[in-house]
């Protein structure tokens, strides 16, 4: 940390301010990202280690992290597909083992095995601190997915070097860098080219959707929504909730992971007569047909990881809005089931009653979009 100047004038003072500010919220920032990364490693090695030498290891044989996962019901990003990353994570980076420090040592276990598997060879290998210093799990996401030991490691140094921001660690990859690199004449100059609008990580991470789940913060409390946002989507929860039609209220900025990338549902219901869950997203803006896309896209996740057997097929509420305008529309996601939309169109408050009731809001509030 660089020490401060005297506060010579007032002016001085107000730097000083400044840098203790920047330079102590970054520290706390990458203490909070190395928390998390570390954890998620420990983890995955307490599930290789177990496999290994468990004693009833084979009681739960290939339904082990699916077990783990409803034991572990109510801690964050633990269900079965995270705990198997992670699990990837500490076989691809046994290394990270160096950067637990002496005061969380007991945490390893007691017969802890370290061994390489899968690594790149020494040469190439990273040593332990700078990977969990300048590297986000978020990075570690993104980079356990490259099965080429030599093509991960490239990707490690230059996301390092450049100190880019996960997205620009994406873009990169799906942009083919490293196959560029070992196909141009000129490599220095390609990282130039490749550095020069790169978009860098940011000194506070905390709004990493792995980080403030990590910390127990809601995701209402930490995504940037603007008040009238926030406003409209608290009225509509009651507005909906008050018709007595069925509506049971589930969440709020649900977090939906497809793929790779995180996505945040504005309003979940569950529709106890219709039977199925009712996914609601506003949009600030006129309708487009990309926001029906994404609406549907939200449907097809639920339908495939939500939806029981006993349960219709998800229905979606999209609401577009300019200042003094609001459009609804219905999603079903492809659903052809004549039978069913009848009745949803039924017991789902009418398109005109929503616009009215939006509009009437954004008149009595007269907010800016």
């Amino acid at each position: 940390m660089n020490t401060p100047k005297t506060t010579s004038d007032f002016n001085q003072l107000v730097t000083s301010i400044q840098q203790i500010h920047t330079e102590l919220s970054t520290q706390v920032s990458k203490a909070i990202n190395v928390s998390l990364t570390l954890r998620n490693w420990l983890i995955g090695m307490y599930i290789h280690e177990y496999e290994l030498n468990g004693s009833d290891r084979a009681t739960y044989g290939e339904k082990l992290l699916e077990t783990l996962a409803k034991n572990l019901k109510g801690l964050s990003n633990c269900n079965k597909r995270q705990l198997y990353r992670y699990h990837q994570f500490y076989k691809l980076y046994p290394q990270i083992a160096g950067a637990v420090s002496a005061q969380f040592k007991n945490l390893l276990p007691t017969n802890a095995i370290t061994q390489k598997v899968g690594t790149a060879s020494p040469q190439l290998s990273q040593t332990a601190e700078p990977l969990v210093l300048v590297l986000s799990y978020s990075h570690f996401e993104l980079l356990i997915n490259i099965d080429d030991e030599t093509k991960r490691s490239f990707y490690e140094i230059e996301c390092m070097q450049g100190n880019w921001s996960v997205r620009e660690l994406k873009r990169q990859i799906n942009s083919l860098y490293y196959e560029r690199s070992g196909l141009s004449l000129d490599k220095e100059k390609l990282a130039i080219l490749a550095n020069q609008f790169a978009e860098l990580a940011p000194q506070l991470a905390i709004r990493d959707p792995y980080v403030f789940e990590f910390l127990g913060l809601k995701a209402k409390e930490v995504m940037n929504e603007s008040h009238l946002e926030n406003e409209l989507l608290n009225n509509i929860e009651d507005f909906l909730l008050e018709l007595g039609h069925g509506f049971c209220f589930e969440a709020k900025q649900k977090r939906i992971v497809i793929g790779e990338q995180h996505y945040f549902v504005d309003l979940v219901f569950y529709h106890r007569i219709l039977k199925c869950h009712v996914l609601v997203e506003l949009k600030l803006a006129e309708f487009n047909h990309e926001n029906i896309g994404q609406l549907n896209t939200y449907l097809h996740w639920y339908k495939k990881n939500v939806m029981t057997d006993d349960d219709n097929p998800p229905i979606g509420i999209l609401l577009c809005t300019d200042k003094n305008h609001a459009l609804v529309e219905y999603a079903l996601a492809g659903m052809d089931n004549q039978l069913f939309v009848s009745q949803y169109q039924l017991a789902l408050p009418k398109k005109e009653e929503m616009q009215k009731f939006i509009e009437d809001k954004l008149r009595k509030q007269a907010w800016n979009v």
